[in-house]
């Protein structure tokens, strides 16, 4: 399974710009690789909060890093790799007894209020013409109708909390600017240290590299078409159930 080949985003017009936020962790350093080997846009840029170019709990972080971007090529793909899942600060809760306001309260801020900032500052720069799209990672854990299992009580809410914010978002971005997109990517189990902690009871074959992860995320945007926007898509190209 893990042998996809390059995707080449044949589907968005030549010369623009694509952009990677949370270029630094796996799956985004991956997604910056990919997009510079596809050889389709004239610029590629990453941007990283540990590397000091944006910071998704301040806003003003994200309009200052946006405005570096003006006078380039037009921006035809942003990808928002960021996630929040675990840290030395905070655990995924295997029970309600473990909430906190805190750990809910930040969990949002990373996983859903900072994504849905970035694009308030990105989706005016998407082209009034010709394919481009944003895209943010969502889990399908985030997915209220798959839910069989609980627990997991800020990550599962934070992200479903993110997939309603891009449906919106794509609503208006369909208004203005119909051949746009705006869709939330589930990457699957990629072996990164946020899913470390948790990959033993991974099925065989399942447990993805994040260059195969990047590969299939592309591939799937390649895909998609006006009509897809708003949804959430696993790596798979399925379309994960809200």
């Amino acid at each position: 399974m893990q042998g996809a080949g390059l995707t080449r985003l044949e589907s968005f017009p030549p010369g623009g710009q694509a952009l990677v936020v949370g270029a630094s962790g796996g799956i985004g350093a991956a997604l910056l690789a990919e997009l510079e080997a596809c050889g389709r846009f004239a610029r590629v840029t990453g941007w990283s909060r540990r590397a000091g170019q944006i910071d998704l709990e301040d806003e003003q972080s994200i309009a200052r890093a946006v405005a570096t971007l003006d006078g380039g090529p037009p921006l035809r793909l942003a990808i928002c790799a960021t996630s929040l899942l675990h840290d030395a600060g905070q655990q995924p809760e295997k029970s309600w007894r473990a909430m906190d306001a805190a750990t809910l309260l930040r969990a949002y801020a990373v996983n859903a209020v900072g994504p849905a900032l970035l694009a308030k500052h990105l989706l005016p720069l998407l082209p009034a013409e010709g394919k481009s799209a944003f895209a943010a990672l969502s889990a399908r854990v985030g997915s209220i109708g798959d839910n069989r299992l609980g627990g997991w009580h800020a990550y599962r809410a934070s992200k479903a909390a993110l997939n309603m914010l891009l449906r919106n978002l794509a609503i208006e971005l369909g208004r203005r600017k119909p051949e746009a997109l705006c869709v939330g990517l589930h990457p699957g189990t990629v072996d990164t240290p946020l899913s470390a902690p948790f990959q033993a009871n991974v099925a065989e074959g399942r447990l993805f590299t994040p260059a195969f992860a990047a590969e299939r995320l592309l591939a799937v945007l390649e895909g998609l078409r006006p009509e897809d926007s708003g949804q959430v898509f696993a790596w798979d190209g399925q379309r994960v159930e809200p």
